[in-house]
């Protein structure tokens, strides 16, 4: 899998090939915890923020940020420390010019959490190739991962966000976010099946009750559309930050 975090001082990671489900207990992260690892760049992807673990083994879970006093942590880490970015031209520009790949921006104006019907299987020439890739290639020492390897189902539909940024440019960018997926699954379990109720589900979670937040999305490019797409970006996950109350002496 690839993870994406930040360091300290705000700047942005890509960690890939991370075998997570091969870590044992104690060296299975969870969103915003802080890690700690040894890192080299990844030469096969030359995305500046890219790296690999030096030894997946010693990638270890350090401490976490959880959501006390307001979110203050994160508000810090997350809106302070890094760079948040509210204009998409600046960032298709950094990206054609490989000087960045994720990042965190403000939409100014949301209209719309949408989604299409996708093909219910997987390309089965894409099958063969990564299985053509894995077959010359060992990712990992260890590859007894091989003997329980499954393909997890595929999601059926593709999900959008529609929106504005500060210069008012209407986009519309793919959400790429693994909740969103188990959201579906997840709601598609509790209704039955039924599907139009599934959809319902994630688009009042990621519309309606989002909409409430300080919605931020957490941006990023694909290797194979870096630095030629229109536009590279997709969102690989939200920020629904609650908004800071402010306090006041009358």
């Amino acid at each position: 899998m690839c993870t994406a975090g930040l360091r300290e001082d705000g700047s942005w990671v890509r960690l890939y090939p991370v075998p997570f489900r091969r870590l044992d207990q104690k060296e299975q992260y969870h969103k915003y915890d802080w890690l700690e690892c040894q890192l080299v760049r990844n030469n096969s992807d030359p995305r500046p923020e890219s790296y690999r673990p030096v030894n997946e083994a010693e990638l270890t879970p350090r401490g976490h940020i959880g959501t006390e006093d307001q979110w203050r942590e994160r508000r810090r880490i997350l809106l302070g420390r890094a760079r948040v970015y509210d204009q998409l031209d600046e960032l298709i520009a950094g990206a054609k010019a490989n000087e960045l790949s994720l990042a965190v921006f403000k939409p100014t104006h949301i209209g719309d959490f949408i989604w299409e019907e996708d093909t219910r299987e997987w390309d089965q020439q894409r099958l063969e190739q990564m299985r053509a890739l894995y077959s010359q290639y060992d990712l990992f020492e260890d590859n007894s991962w091989r003997e329980t390897f499954r393909l997890i189902p595929k999601l059926p539909y593709n999900f959008s966000y529609k929106f504005e940024d500060a210069n008012g440019r209407s986009s519309t960018l793919q959400v790429l976010d693994w909740e969103a997926g188990a959201l579906y699954w997840n709601s598609l379990r509790s209704t039955k099946g039924d599907e139009p109720a599934a959809l319902a589900m994630v688009r009042q979670q990621y519309l309606d009750t989002f909409m409430q937040k300080n919605l931020h999305f957490y941006l990023g490019t694909t290797q194979q559309w870096h630095q030629v797409a229109p536009n590279p970006w997709v969102i690989i996950g939200v920020l629904p930050m609650p908004h800071e109350q402010q306090l006041g002496l009358f």
